[in-house]
């Protein structure tokens, strides 16, 4: 059988990544897997072959796609897609303790053949999604003890999702009490493939400082996660490898926009780029970028000097994927490769995901998003957004909606010449 694979960039190195994203999202997918390519070529199944909204992967085909990859560099695999096929079956698959085992059984015949790290995630679901949470947590239990056993470099497990009520996060305590040193445990679900990138391609030593619009806000509880954004902050950055520091000198500074005046914080970003390197999480609104913080910092022509930038979800999400970019960035990335996933990152989070989400809304019924109907009106309600500038200016090719819902799209960029 012949699987179509995405090489994100090829070069000559004799080592190569390879990513088994959760499930095809753009989020999960897509931009792990350019984080990972700053720093080498990266190999990841076509989306075709990943869990989508309504059809999980076949584990025979990820096993078969896994099995003809070349073992000369370190894996990052959700084990999620390989034992249920992807976030959304791991909450709603009828497949007993035992076959979701036996999916899993691969790993570790990879990891004894190619003797390379292997850096894996799983989830604990959301309630009240999960078919059968005892099943979820005793094959939760089994990864803990690979990794305890090394054929694991590295396992994170993450709850997703916990408004209150879910039991994850009781869970997940109980779980952090036992864990080994490799296991890490905390709330999280589409950013985790972004961090263990960061853990596997950056592991040198970096520190981060957090700043944050809001300070007393900040010490109070998110939603979705159940701990105050602090925690959350320092939970991301260690699983990202990055130190925490209080105050002094940083490599990093992670600017948290939280609330508060937009204007005032963008001139408090542009001041915070003169000391040295920063990124920013804008976690104001859940899913939603704050468009005059972001306005004002493109008029101070700031956004192109950042390392990373994220508004496209939860909390978590932007926390965790605006420190994975920054830490592969951090070691050097390639300028060019760098600009353009600012650009990405621009593109979906702050033009998609703050304004021509809700543009496409009111052209289109959610019901009618998968129809061709639906290509055409966000083709057309987009265009007028680009072309958009960071270090160099990128024009719109095409885009799509992957999932034929209004949440998330997947597009093309080109840098005009």
């Amino acid at each position: 059988m012949r699987f179509a694979l995405s090489a994100l960039l090829f070069c000559g190195l004799a080592s190569a990544q390879t990513l088994l994203p959760l499930d095809s999202r753009p989020a999960t997918r897509t931009l792990p897997a350019q984080i990972a390519g700053l720093l080498g070529p990266v190999t990841v199944p076509d989306a075709a072959l990943l869990g989508r909204l309504g059809a999980g992967a076949s584990a025979v085909t990820l096993q078969e796609w896994l099995g003809a990859q070349p073992r000369t560099g370190p894996l990052i695999v959700s084990l999620d897609a390989l034992a249920y096929g992807g976030l959304v079956q791991s909450r709603s698959s009828p497949l007993s303790l035992e076959q979701a085992r036996a999916n899993l059984d691969l790993l570790r015949a990879w990891q004894r053949k190619a003797g390379q790290p292997v850096y894996a995630f799983i989830t604990l679901p959301r309630e009240p999604d999960a078919a059968d949470r005892a099943r979820n947590l005793a094959v939760v239990r089994e990864v803990m003890a690979w990794a305890r056993q090394g054929h694991l470099t590295e396992l994170h497990i993450a709850w997703d999702d916990a408004l209150p009520g879910s039991p994850a996060p009781a869970e997940g305590a109980a779980l952090a009490a036992e864990a080994p040193a490799n296991v890490r445990v905390y709330p999280g679900a589409d950013e985790v493939a972004s961090m263990l990138v960061a853990r596997a391609l950056a592991p040198q030593p970096q520190t981060v400082r957090f700043e944050y619009s809001d300070p007393v806000k900040a010490e109070q509880v998110i939603k979705y996660e159940g701990i105050p954004l602090t925690q959350s902050a320092k939970n991301h950055a260690e699983a990202s490898g990055f130190g925490v520091v209080k105050e002094g000198a940083a490599d990093l500074t992670l600017y948290v926009y939280n609330g508060g005046d937009p204007r005032q914080a963008a001139l408090r970003v542009s001041a915070l780029l003169r000391r040295g390197p920063v990124a920013v999480a804008d976690v104001a609104q859940v899913n939603v970028g704050n468009r005059a913080f972001w306005r004002d910092l493109q008029t101070l022509r700031r956004s192109q000097n950042l390392l990373s930038l994220a508004a496209w979800g939860t909390p978590g999400n932007n926390l965790g994927t605006a420190l994975a970019h920054a830490k592969v960035a951090l070691s050097g990335a390639d300028a060019r490769k760098q600009d353009a996933l600012l650009a990405r990152e621009y593109a979906n989070d702050i033009i998609y995901s703050s304004q021509l989400r809700a543009e496409l809304r009111q052209a289109i019924p959610e019901q009618q998003m998968n129809t061709p109907a639906a290509k055409d009106a966000l083709l057309k309600l987009a265009r007028p957004h680009f072309p958009v500038r960071l270090g160099q200016t990128y024009e719109l090719q095409d885009a799509s909606l992957p999932w034929g819902r209004s949440f998330e799209w997947e597009f093309e960029l080109r840098p005009l010449r």
